[in-house]
């Protein structure tokens, strides 16, 4: 199975779990969640680097906080998106998705032994 896909289902999974334990998220089904995985990772790719150059100034005003912000756009444009079978009530609950998605999807992770960064798991290089 490719990285790539492999990914993708870990954070269907972590969408899936997400949108259980928050009552402001609504997710038709695992179909559903699987788009929602490919269109914020479409979206994390293309639109969200635009997003955080264009947002420097408060990103460093805030120290940074605001990437907290641009996620939470990032869950919003994904709700755009997939306009049946995933909903999201508020900015809020786009910021709390956001947070709890990303600590889900690295407990997944590094329980599937999956490790998104590249890095190699044998012998230390040097």
């Amino acid at each position: 199975m490719s990285k790539f896909l492999l990914n993708i289902i870990i954070s269907s999974l972590a969408v899936v779990i997400c949108a259980y334990l928050l009552p402001g998220i609504y997710l038709g089904g695992f179909v559903d969640a699987f788009l929602v995985a490919l269109s914020i990772a479409f979206l994390n790719q293309f639109v969200k680097p635009l997003l955080v150059i264009l947002t420097i100034p408060a990103t460093i005003l805030t120290l940074g906080l605001f990437l907290l912000v641009i996620n939470a756009v990032i869950i919003e444009l994904a709700d755009w998106i997939i306009r049946d079978g995933f909903e999201v009530d508020s900015f809020l609950w786009a910021l709390f998705f956001s947070l709890l998605l990303t600590v889900v999807t690295s407990v997944l992770d590094v329980l599937s032994g999956n490790d998104r960064k590249g890095r190699s798991k044998g012998r230390s290089e040097r």
